[in-house]
C-alpha cells in the first residue's frame, strides 16, 4: 500500500504522520510538496493531509492551502473515490475545499488548546473506522485554536440522516455534554465524512497516539482501519 503525506508551508504534523506509515504500519509512505501537481501515475491508496499553520493561518485556517496547486489533483483523488484524511488543519483545509461540509470557529474560550480529550466513534462502517466499534470511546489529543465545528442546522440534519458524524467529544464513559465539549463545536463534533465515507476530517490528533509509548495507541485504530479497509479484509 502507498501512502502520500502532504507538505504545505507550516505543516508540523507531516513527520509524525510519515513515521507512523513508514515505522508503525511498514508500509509505503512519501511526502508530497504542495506546489507540485497531484500525478495520476503515483496512484495512493490514501492521501493525508497532516496539522500544523498552512501559510500561518493567514485570513483564516486552511484558506491559502486549499489554492495550492495539490490541491486540485485531491479533490480530483477523493472524487474519484480515493481515501483521504484530514487531520486537525488539514481537517480545516478540506473545509475549505469543499470536500467536507461545514467551517471552522475560533474555540469558544478564544485560546489555543493542547489536551487529550475522549472521543466516541459514532460511524464504524467507513474506511477510518473499520476496527473500531460503534460507541467505542477513544483517547486522543487535541491542539488547535480553531476547531470549533460550525454548520447550518438543516445540513447538520442532513450529516445526522447521512451518518457522517464520526467521532463527538464524550467523557471517558462516553457521556456526551456540552462540559465534554473543549472548544463549541456544534453537537460535540470531533470528525465528520463525506457522503461516500472516503474523506474523513477529525481534529484530534492519531498521530500522536499510535504508539504505546506515548502513553495511548487508540490513535492506531484509524490507521488500522485504513489498512484492513485497502486490503479488503
Amino acid at each position: 500500500m502507498k501512502f502520500g503525506v502532504v507538505m504545505f508551508p507550516g505543516s508540523n504534523c507531516d513527520v509524525d504522520c510519515f513515521h507512523v506509515i513508514k515505522e508503525v504500519l511498514k508500509e509505503e509512505v512519501e511526502y508530497i510538496w504542495h506546489k507540485e501537481p497531484l500525478r495520476e501515475s503515483k496512484r495512493y491508496d490514501c492521501i493525508i493531509l497532516p496539522g500544523g499553520f498552512s501559510y500561518g493561518d493567514y485570513l483564516r485556517p486552511g484558506a491559502i492551502a486549499r489554492f495550492s496547486n495539490v490541491m486540485e489533483g485531491i479533490i480530483d483523488f477523493a472524487e474519484k473515490g480515493g481515501l483521504v484524511l484530514g487531520i486537525c488543519n488539514g481537517f480545516q483545509v478540506l473545509l475549505e475545499a469543499g470536500l467536507l461540509p461545514g467551517a471552522m470557529k475560533r474555540n469558544k474560550n478564544l485560546r489555543f488548546i493542547c489536551d487529550n480529550v475522549f472521543v466516541r466513534v459514532e460511524n464504524n462502517t467507513i474506511p477510518f473506522t473499520l476496527k473500531c466499534k460503534k460507541g467505542q470511546v477513544l483517547e486522543i489529543p487535541i491542539a488547535h485554536g480553531d476547531g470549533n465545528y460550525h454548520i447550518d442546522k438543516k445540513t447538520l440534519k442532513e450529516m445526522k440522516e447521512n451518518n457522517q458524524i464520526v467521532f463527538r467529544y464524550c467523557d471517558e464513559k462516553g457521556e456526551v455534554s456540552e462540559a465534554t465539549n473543549p472548544n463549541g463545536s456544534i453537537d460535540n463534533i470531533a470528525g465528520i465524512c463525506n457522503r461516500r465515507g472516503n474523506v474523513l476530517g477529525m481534529m484530534p490528533h492519531p498521530e500522536r497516539c499510535s504508539e504505546e509509548i506515548l502513553g495511548s495507541a487508540d490513535g492506531k485504530l484509524i490507521f488500522d482501519s485504513i489498512m484492513k479497509y485497502l486490503k479488503g479484509e
